[in-house]
């Protein structure tokens, strides 16, 4: 049985949809991929390859506001940032540029500059990128590592419900989305940061690094 990729639990069960196969994990409620479905590296860059995500475009940017909006409630600027995952077109980066913050970017195939996590953040974003980890949680622990006391992580993804919906989402028909996360996941990463947790929008996530 495969050991759930976030909390290692291995009592996890199967969910079979279509030609794959997926497993849910019965302590931290995460679904996963069977790694022998993972597209290789050439294969995931060419589908992002196709992205065209451009700063003038208003749907994304309303799109990476629900983002930006928990960064300036909870982080007042000036402030600095992280976001982990920018993707082809750091869109995110420009907008809080213009909201009075400044952000470094990192992405493992546009902007690879591992020296960015030697260095402490305000907030660090990450926006429709945690479903594409083979390794979530020691990528996710790597970036809260970088965040400063007090400081905040928003993740922006869709969270899976129960299994029923699961077999119809259109979500995980995306060849390069390998995890999804529920609820009870980021409940679980809380939890192993004694962090606090926050759901305040279907598809944002809010993880508040203590002060102290």
């Amino acid at each position: 049985m495969n050991p759930c990729p976030l909390c290692q639990h291995r009592h996890t069960y199967p969910l079979s949809v279509a030609a794959k196969c997926y497993y849910r994990c019965l302590q931290c409620a995460m679904v996963f991929l069977d790694p022998r479905f993972y597209l290789d590296a050439a294969a995931e860059k060419a589908i992002y390859d196709l992205h065209e995500n451009h700063l003038d475009d208003s749907g994304y940017r309303a799109f990476l506001e629900r983002t930006l909006v928990q960064v300036r409630q909870h982080i007042p600027s000036p402030a600095s940032g992280l976001d982990f995952g920018c993707g082809p077109g750091p869109v995110l980066i420009a907008m809080a540029q213009e909201a009075g913050y400044q952000m470094t970017a990192y992405d493992k195939y546009y902007c690879d500059h591992p020296q960015v996590f030697t260095q402490c953040y305000d907030f660090i974003t990450c926006t429709e990128v945690v479903e594409h980890l083979a390794q979530p949680f020691m990528e996710l622990q790597r970036v809260w590592q970088c965040l400063k006391p007090g400081g905040v992580l928003v993740i922006q993804t869709q969270r899976v419900l129960n299994d029923q919906r699961f077999m119809c989402w259109r979500y995980k028909d995306d060849p390069t989305h390998i995890v999804f996360f529920a609820a009870e996941s980021f409940a679980y990463l809380a939890h192993q940061w004694s962090a606090t947790v926050e759901y305040p929008a279907r598809d944002v996530v809010v993880l508040h690094k203590g002060s102290s």
